[in-house]
């Protein structure tokens, strides 16, 4: 059963935990990037409204069995530096989905891979998960790699699989079959 609140996640580099008003100057500091708007739902407008509902909608997402969206923070100064959610609508069939961002200033540094891992490694304990998997864009060589170094393999080429930015886009696939011996 997923739970219905955001449990906090710790790692070797970094703490997944819910997110709360004193993130949004990072929501903000990523509405100008010109990805992170884009494939996610994070406002491109930057305004505190709508960060604020951005916020919102994160902590809602549990409640609406959606998922779990949590902040990714660095492990020694608890400051939010991305985002990494494990989405659930497919739960039920044994499949869970997940997704990740980091704010351009904290890449290749390993907390989204640290990230990824210390949500791998919770979510595949979850009673009935057959399946975790994740989609990125064939170009985000970045995020591919550190799929492959959590444990993840790719599987194929979704061809117009998305749409970002007002086009249709490939997805490479990739996916995890749990095995608790075999998590990073």
């Amino acid at each position: 059963m997923i739970p219905t609140e955001v449990p906090t996640l710790t790692g070797r580099l970094v703490v997944l935990r819910e997110w709360c008003d004193a993130d949004a100057p990072l929501i903000a500091s990523v509405a100008s990037d010109p990805l992170i708007p884009l494939i996610t739902s994070v406002p491109s407008s930057g305004l505190p409204d709508d960060i604020a509902a951005y916020l919102h909608r994160q902590r809602r997402r549990p409640i609406d069995g959606t998922g779990l969206s949590f902040a990714i923070t660095d492990l020694r100064t608890t400051r939010a530096i991305g985002s990494i959610g494990l989405w659930t609508r497919d739960y039920d069939r044994g499949r869970l989905s997940i997704g990740y961002w980091v704010a351009k200033e904290f890449r290749h540094q390993g907390r989204a891979q640290d990230a990824l891992a210390t949500l791998t490694r919770w979510a595949a304990m979850l009673p009935g998960v057959g399946r975790l998997q994740l989609f990125v864009e064939p170009w985000n060589e970045g995020s591919w790699r550190i799929a492959e170094a959590c444990g993840f393999m790719r599987e194929g080429l979704l061809r117009q699989w998305q749409q970002v930015g007002g086009r249709r886009r490939d997805m490479w696939v990739y996916s995890l079959i749990p095995d608790p011996d075999d998590l990073p």
